[in-house]
């Protein structure tokens, strides 16, 4: 076991133990997928304390986990997250920026990465979840991307823009085994998608997943980290030579 998944693993203990004994509501930063699996091996013995996920926008994949209920506090209390929209400033002179160039802005005013959830790029402009505590920082301070001069605006809500935006492809495959549909949607061979598998870069339903011959099932919600995610929306028929077509969502 690595250190770092050892540190994970008792500061998650430590915020149970914490919320149970304190009646309190305790939330870690926002943890990556890896980190969410760490989280989800220790579940059971966390039973003793209710807790949840969420990351914001529908579909995200950095989550916090909020210890305590309202059945067992006997209160309610949101999860501290908040969304910065970031706009140009002149939107013709606007480059063509991406998810890294974000990002590197952002690690740039030294702040730690557990305080940044999703990062959603939109034509008009992108939107950065982030800890309540830090977005006034960030968009006090997050002024130039590139060569690119932004500003930027806060607001609890998720704006609707944050949603989810797909696009639908059909597959003709073998089986409906995870490791051929991924080959599949990213026309890559057999091997390569194989290699994902053992490199730990595949998750179902936010859990790492290393059973590549595994049978997805509809609704299924699968992460290729480097690739992208979709949403598998199951068989649609069976071709003459025994093969099947199916239906996936990528998000865009």
């Amino acid at each position: 076991m690595q250190e770092e998944e050892i540190l994970l693993k008792r500061k998650i203990e430590d915020l149970a133990r914490r919320c149970y004994e304190t009646n309190q509501y305790l939330f870690t930063g926002f943890l990556s997928l890896s980190e969410q699996t760490v989280f989800h091996e220790m579940e059971q013995e966390l039973s003793y304390v209710d807790h949840d996920l969420w990351g914001g926008p529908v579909g995200c994949e950095r989550k916090m986990i909020r210890f305590g209920s309202m059945d067992q506090l006997g209160y309610e209390e949101d999860y501290p997250v908040s969304c910065i929209t970031v706009k140009p400033l002149m939107k013709k002179f606007a480059e063509n920026l991406t998810h890294r160039d974000y990002l590197g802005a952002l690690m740039h005013l030294g702040i730690e990465r557990s305080v940044l959830g999703d990062i959603i790029l939109r034509e008009e402009a992108a939107y950065i979840i982030c800890t309540d505590k830090m977005a006034e920082y960030v968009a006090e301070n997050l002024d130039k991307i590139r060569h690119t001069s932004v500003y930027c605006t806060v607001t609890k809500d998720m704006p609707p823009e944050t949603m989810p935006v797909f696009l639908t492809q059909e597959l003709i495959v073998n089986s409906c085994r995870c490791d051929s549909i991924v080959a599949k949607a990213w026309q890559m061979s057999r091997n390569q998608s194989l290699a994902l598998f053992r490199a730990k870069k595949i998750f179902v339903n936010g859990r790492q997943y290393e059973n590549n011959s595994g049978l997805l099932k509809e609704e299924d919600i699968v992460s290729v980290r480097g690739f992208g995610k979709f949403i598998y929306d199951g068989v649609m028929q069976e071709t003459k030579k025994g093969r099947v077509r199916v239906k996936i969502r990528k998000y865009a």
